[in-house]
């Protein structure tokens, strides 16, 4: 029974070990209590948040900011969904996280950013850190704050250290690759003249193109974010200027006037992009795309046609930005969304590579200044480097359809 009991608590500590290892530290959250009273906070009015890893040794004075994703809300009903989760409430955040892939703190995991100071900031507005609404509706209590709680944050990490800055990225997923695209030149104006300042987005470049019934359904629920949320104003002025603001909501008409470096890795099948502007729920009421959407191993040849049709238009509304010698990308055929927090995808020996290199170490070098890196993959399934997701259609998801 003594050799039994021992061998379980052994077995339970390697389990843990490796866990551990391969999944990273866990990170206490910070509340930005302080922005409370410049009304800078969540859709349910709680206050911002973030999990903060410090840096040590050559890192102390780098920071990689990276912006959490999770869609966003459209309406009164969308956002009071959300408003009582941790994409609405700073309340229901979890208190540890774990830091794994670009966040993670071993060298092995995390070559180029494992010593600095690497923060995971909480979405809990909707609107990629972009509304700025000064009534609130007594009966909903829905506060449109975003572009108050990334201020917020920014100004409580240049009193921790930010302000010392040597290094700098501002980077995020889904949304918050949006949101690292959009916020990208007002998060350098933040910090020293000379620091050195680059922007990441993952799986952040969202396209406008109409449905497969032929509904511009990205364009009309993109209007109602801006309008919902009074984004227009924290847009950048240089779209504004010359395009309807929600048209201003899409990098493709953005990223081209972004003066800092940008890095842009997205899967040209993007999963989440198929799933909701290709074929959406409601261009697609008999759920034809319905088992595609949840593994591309299941497509038919002309869904996979209609799949390839959509790769071109992601590759021309990319090349539209024009040459530039200071932004990189990182284009491969996966069907996949956000690629660098997963340490899978982000560095290990079987991670996706193009041109015989890793996202993380395609993006090091570029930040470096070491080499220059511009490459998009050949046509699926060419590239046998993909983890491409397959999805449980009966599991519950922060991953939010529209």
């Amino acid at each position: 029974m003594v050799n039994g009991t021992v061998q379980q608590w052994i077995y339970s500590f390697v389990t843990l070990s490796i866990i551990f290892r391969t999944e990273g530290l866990f990170v206490n959250i910070t509340y930005v209590l302080s922005g409370v009273a410049k009304g800078a906070v969540c859709l349910d009015g709680s206050p911002p948040a973030y999990h903060h890893d410090k840096g040590f040794g050559t890192g102390v004075n780098s920071w990689l900011i990276q912006m959490e994703g999770g869609g966003w809300c459209n309406n009164v009903t969308t956002c009071l969904s959300r408003k009582n989760t941790r994409l609405g409430s700073s309340k229901q955040m979890v208190e540890n996280l774990a830091f794994s892939g670009i966040l993670s703190n071993l060298p092995q995991f995390n070559p180029d950013f494992y010593n600095w100071n690497r923060v995971k900031v909480g979405y809990c507005d909707g609107s990629s850190f972009t509304g700025d609404v000064q009534a609130v509706n007594p009966i909903t209590n829905l506060h449109f704050r975003g572009a108050r709680v990334f201020l917020a944050v920014m100004e409580d990490l240049l009193a921790k250290g930010m302000k010392n800055a040597e290094n700098a990225i501002l980077s995020g997923c889904s949304a918050g690759g949006l949101t690292s695209i959009l916020h990208c030149d007002s998060f350098k104006a933040l910090l020293p003249m000379g620091a050195k300042v680059k922007c990441f987005s993952d799986a952040g470049y969202f396209i406008n193109v109409k449905d497969i019934s032929g509904a511009p359904h990205i364009e009309e629920y993109f209007r109602d974010v801006v309008s919902l949320h009074g984004s227009a104003k924290n847009l950048p002025p240089v779209c504004t200027s010359r395009l309807k603001p929600d048209l201003c909501f899409f990098p493709q008409n953005v990223a081209q006037h972004v003066r800092t470096p940008l890095f842009l890795v997205n899967a040209a099948y993007d999963s989440w992009q198929i799933k909701n502007i290709l074929a959406p729920s409601v261009a697609d009421p008999y759920g034809f795309w319905l088992n595609c959407k949840l593994d591309i191993l299941k497509c038919s040849s002309r869904q996979l046609q209609i799949m390839h049709g959509y790769r071109l238009l992601f590759l021309r509304a990319l090349n539209a930005l024009g040459p530039s010698s200071s932004r990189g990308y990182f284009i491969n055929s996966c069907y996949a969304h956000c690629q660098t927090e997963v340490q899978e995808t982000w560095y290990r020996a079987d991670s996706p590579k193009l041109a015989n290199k890793t996202i993380a170490k395609a993006l090091g070098d570029w930040f470096y200044d070491k080499n220059p890196f511009q490459k998009i993959d050949c046509p699926y399934p060419c590239d046998k480097t993909c983890h491409n997701r397959v999805f449980d259609p009966n599991a519950h998801t922060f991953d939010i359809d529209i």
